[in-house]
């Protein structure tokens, strides 16, 4: 946490420090010129920077989650004390800083309404569940879709699947947060534990959503990533820009045979937990894994998608931020809020821009007759 705050506000300082320069030497937006790209539909704009992806676990939180009697494990408990999952108890650490270009990401889980018009659309097959009744209000998360399923998905809708660091940045946020609200466990903010009697729809629980206003990263459905899973990828790994996962899957042990295959074998990463999972499988670094061909994990099993965002809009960004500080510089305070009001619009859950706002609101405040 603190390592993640220092970097925040070292970020914070370069990005005044680059505008104060550029002000400096004369190099500024052109005016009338600038635009505002547009966000996709039900997509969440993050910036470029960087942030904790990972975290250093002890053996206090393997007990802390334990059951004292198999009868009591949920599927899930009980796939973490396979043997096999000895490394995966460890394979969110060492944490590491890790550097993403902006992209965008869905606010919501792919929900039922959603996956019906890519059903429609390109004739596929339902998933599996489509029709349990507790699960198929169209608002809900779509489940029972594998790997293949949810790429294709992504694919047809102009998308692709998240990154796991795509992923963790936009439930994490900038200080690095162990739930997407912050670093308490509270079990009104999340669908998880059998809390609830099955999936609730993808727009609730807006309390619980992420800094960067992402719903149900903790909880409701484990959600499909794009990269392979290596249970000790984060200990070999250099990558610190835009991480992309294993080049290829390990095998995770057992016997090679079909029997086993959906427990063990070559796997793709799950994230969130779901809403029979336990609270352990709901923190913002956690790990998990499936075989990309099975499209269930306990009826709790969705996904939803990413796509890169363009140069220009972090050109866009700048280009207010620099208008409004030369703005600043000349005390036309109205016209340097309008710089951020637009460069909020873009990027409505960037610290930096929403400091400069509160700054700018407090000199006027002071000064009306500056406004």
């Amino acid at each position: 946490m603190i390592l993640a705050r220092t970097i925040t506000r070292t970020v914070a300082a370069t990005t005044l420090g680059l505008a104060m320069l550029t002000f400096s030497m004369g190099v500024l937006p052109a005016q009338g010129q600038e635009t505002e790209t547009p966000i996709p539909d039900k997509m969440v704009y993050i910036d470029f920077g960087p942030f904790i992806m990972g975290l250093n676990k002890s053996p206090e939180d393997r007990k802390a989650t334990a059951k004292t009697t198999k009868k009591d494990q949920t599927l899930y408990e009980r796939r973490m004390s396979m043997p096999w999952s000895a490394e995966a108890f460890h394979d969110e650490q060492p944490a590491r800083l890790a550097v993403l270009d902006p992209y965008y990401i869905d606010r919501y889980e792919v929900s039922n309404q959603d996956y019906a018009e890519f059903m429609k659309s390109t004739n596929s097959a339902a998933p599996a569940y489509w029709d349990d009744p507790r699960l198929t209000n169209p608002k809900q998360p779509v489940v029972g879709v594998n790997w293949f399923e949810a790429k294709a998905f992504c694919e047809w809708s102009g998308k692709r699947l998240p990154t796991e660091a795509e992923w963790e940045k936009a439930a994490r946020g900038p200080l690095g947060n162990r739930y997407p609200w912050g670093d308490q466990l509270d079990p009104a903010k999340a669908n998880y534990g059998k809390n609830h009697k099955a999936t609730v729809p993808v727009d609730a629980n807006p309390e619980g959503a992420s800094y960067y206003g992402v719903y149900h990263m903790a909880g409701n459905v484990f959600e499909w990533v794009a990269d392979w899973y290596d249970p000790t990828y984060y200990q070999k790994t250099s990558q610190v820009l835009n991480p992309t996962g294993p080049a290829e899957p390990v095998w995770l042990g057992g016997t090679g045979t079909f029997v086993d295959r959906l427990t063990v074998g070559e796997k793709r990463v799950i994230r969130g937990g779901s809403w029979i999972a336990a609270a352990s499988s709901i923190t913002t670094t956690h790990r998990f894994w499936n075989d990309p061909m099975n499209n269930s994990y306990g009826v709790g099993l969705g996904f939803r998608c990413a796509m890169d965002a363009p140069n220009t809009l972090q050109e866009e960004i700048r280009a207010a931020s620099i208008a409004a500080y030369v703005s600043m510089g000349k005390e036309q305070y109205a016209e340097a809020k309008a710089h951020v009001e637009r460069a909020l619009k873009l990027s409505p859950a960037n610290e930096d821009l929403r400091q400069l706002m509160d700054l700018i609101k407090a000199t006027m405040k002071k000064s009306p007759s500056r406004s």
